[in-house]
């Protein structure tokens, strides 16, 4: 059922059919059609184009239709509509004749689509917001249940000083925090209604748009019918907030990934979330985690994609701007499984906290604390970090720690140092003196750990 036929003596081409036709992916939307519907069948009544009967013969309809939706039971693909639009109203037409021949009263598809859109949108803020939640919560209790383990920190992939691991989960819980609030932010300014804009120009019929938006979950109507049917920003950031959050678990795949390797050894991931080589039978490969990093690339796609097509569109309505859903949607279900799977890679995750210690010990990471010890006895710190670099060189030829070398040998390097410099090189006191706000002591971390409970807390509340 073409809902543009009148004008039309010939039907369509399969060719155009396959790629005009958005059944296929717009059907996604189908209960937020049929709820859309619903409210535009009150406006009309309101606006005396309906009668009380006819308003609830179609309401009452379309509450049938979505929960034969929710149960999976319309067959979308094999009815040969157009788009969900077109179904919802041949299903109408079918079963109640002319009275849904009436609903498309002073309505566009343009005005529709974007409505149908915004509300898909905000039903998949609610779910991605519980996603990234989750998340949170599940690094959280492993910051807390490993607490007291001491791994090594890095700078361009080099160690360069020890951290708790805590401190490092916690880290991401800073980045998924913000991906919150880039969700909230997408939801505040995306959250006015489209319905009642028509094509292009408004509606000829009185209807009560702040109403509609009202019945529909919207703060208040668009103000700009123009602007109303081809602004697809809403799109655009949910795919920026979809990307950057994407972006934040790639680089937790690519961390957890290297602490996987042989060579780090740093954690052990669970059967459930790895595989194995049809080759080499010992073989235990970070699958889940090599996906997530991977499947950034599409989601990535998806943002730049549409930047593109919308770059050169003029106002208002282009067909081009079709083209906004199905990246839109495998971005949020790409999304919504790495959110899902990462949940599951962080409670299978063991960590191996003497592998971690000894790691941490390696490289010279005190070195850093041997230059802040000789500025405590007076040395400039730039003399300090010379002398502490000297220290280094030397032990590296002595093929020692720097904790290992005499007192004998250190004052070589500088006559101030003394015994006592060797609890300063102690790992434990290498991470617990930066007892500071962000820093990685005891203190602060475990204070961060109670923080983000709360906030935990206040998300699900």
């Amino acid at each position: 059922m073409a809902l543009w036929g009148g004008r039309f003596a010939g039907g369509s081409s399969n060719m155009f059919r396959q790629v005009n036709d958005s059944i296929g992916f717009d059907q996604v939307m189908a209960t937020q059609d049929m709820t859309g519907s619903i409210v535009w069948s009150r406006a009309l009544c309101q606006a005396g184009v309906l009668t009380q009967a006819e308003q609830t013969q179609l309401e009452d309809a379309l509450h049938v239709m979505i929960a034969q939706a929710e149960r999976g039971e319309l067959d979308y693909l094999g009815s040969g509509e157009e788009d969900i639009h077109s179904f919802v109203e041949a299903r109408l037409t079918a079963e109640l004749g002319d009275v849904a021949r009436k609903l498309h009263t002073g309505r566009s598809r343009n005005d529709q689509v974007a409505t149908d859109f915004r509300l898909w949108v905000k039903d998949h803020v609610v779910m991605l917001r519980t996603d990234i939640v989750m998340f949170i919560e599940q690094l959280v209790t492993l910051a807390q249940t490993n607490i007291n383990v001491i791994m090594p920190g890095y700078t361009h992939l080099q160690r360069a000083q020890p951290v708790r691991f805590a401190h490092w989960a916690l880290a991401y819980v800073e980045m998924l925090k913000r991906d919150l609030t880039r969700l909230d932010d997408l939801h505040e300014r995306m959250n006015q209604c489209p319905l009642g804009s028509g094509a292009l120009a408004g509606t000829t019929y009185p209807v009560d748009r702040h109403a509609i938006a009202q019945q529909l979950g919207f703060a208040s109507p668009c103000v700009n019918s123009l602007d109303a049917v081809s602004d697809r920003d809403f799109v655009l950031e949910l795919l920026f907030c979809a990307s950057t959050s994407m972006m934040h678990m790639s680089r937790l795949a690519e961390d957890l990934i290297f602490y996987n390797s042989g060579e780090a050894q740093f954690i052990k991931l669970g059967d459930s979330v790895t595989s194995g080589s049809s080759l080499m039978p010992q073989k235990k490969n970070p699958d889940a985690l090599e996906l997530m990093r991977g499947k950034c690339g599409r989601v990535f796609a998806a943002l730049q994609g549409l930047l593109v097509t919308m770059k050169g569109l003029p106002l208002a309505y282009n067909k081009d701007m079709q083209e906004d859903k199905e990246g839109a949607i495998d971005a949020v279900t790409q999304w919504h499984i790495c959110l899902s799977i990462g949940v599951e890679v962080l409670a299978s995750l063991e960590l191996d906290q003497a592998r971690c210690e000894q790691a941490a010990k390696q490289g010279y990471a005190n070195a850093t604390e041997l230059a802040d010890y000789l500025v405590a006895k007076g040395i400039p710190f730039r003399t300090a970090h010379d002398l502490s670099g000297q220290a280094v060189v030397y032990a590296i030829t002595q093929q020692k720690a720097l904790e290992e070398l005499s007192i004998a040998e250190l004052q070589e390097i500088s006559n101030v140092i003394s015994d006592d410099v060797y609890p300063v090189l102690q790992l434990a006191y290498l991470v617990d003196k930066r007892n500071i706000l962000g820093g990685t002591g005891m203190q602060p971390v475990s204070a961060a750990v109670a923080a983000a409970q709360v906030f935990i807390a206040q998300q699900k509340g």
